[in-house]
């Protein structure tokens, strides 16, 4: 006879077929709760050393404005979520440097889903001639992108630790 984590593990097993696919909500936020989840964050500049940044508005980070990224999915790689991320954020492929520019590591003691990240940096290019499309998002829409000269006061407090890179030519 089966034990009940025995049972419950053949159940997720059952549920999440291809985790490369991506995971059921109910399940990524539980092992959310279990491990530190790995993820990209693109520091995405034109070459007058503006910094692309998105809004943000939602339970987990709260709202202000962020860098795009993502959570690496199980066997993706690093590149492959990169250009998933500028596909599915920014609408379009860009350049970037392979090396990491920073490692940071952010546990969030007051939350227990989604409350430890390992964040690696990477330095993104697009053109100045770049406009974002916002298709019917307007600037209070999560999703909302816009080109700043200087990093702005009401950044979302998770990526207070960029504050250094945005608006430099970095």
């Amino acid at each position: 006879m089966k034990n009940k984590l025995s049972s419950a593990v053949e159940v997720l097993v059952d549920a999440v077929p291809d985790p490369s696919a991506g995971l059921p909500d109910e399940v990524f936020y539980y092992i959310s709760s279990t491990t530190p989840l790995v993820n990209v964050d693109l520091l995405v500049k034109d070459e007058h050393g503006r910094t692309l940044l998105a809004w943000r508005n939602d339970q987990h980070a709260g709202t202000g404005w962020h860098i795009p990224g993502g959570i690496i999915r199980f066997k993706e790689t690093i590149a492959e979520r990169i250009r998933q991320v500028a596909i599915s954020e920014i609408g379009i492929e860009l350049d970037y440097d392979h090396e990491v520019v920073a490692i940071n590591e952010m546990i969030h003691r007051d939350r227990d889903v989604r409350g430890h990240f390992i964040s690696l940096l990477y330095s993104c290019r697009l053109d100045s001639a770049f406009v974002p499309e916002n298709l019917g998002l307007t600037p209070d829409d999560a999703g909302y992108l816009q080109w700043h000269e200087h990093c702005p006061e009401n950044m979302i407090v998770y990526h207070d630790v960029y504050r250094q890179y945005i608006g430099s030519r970095r």
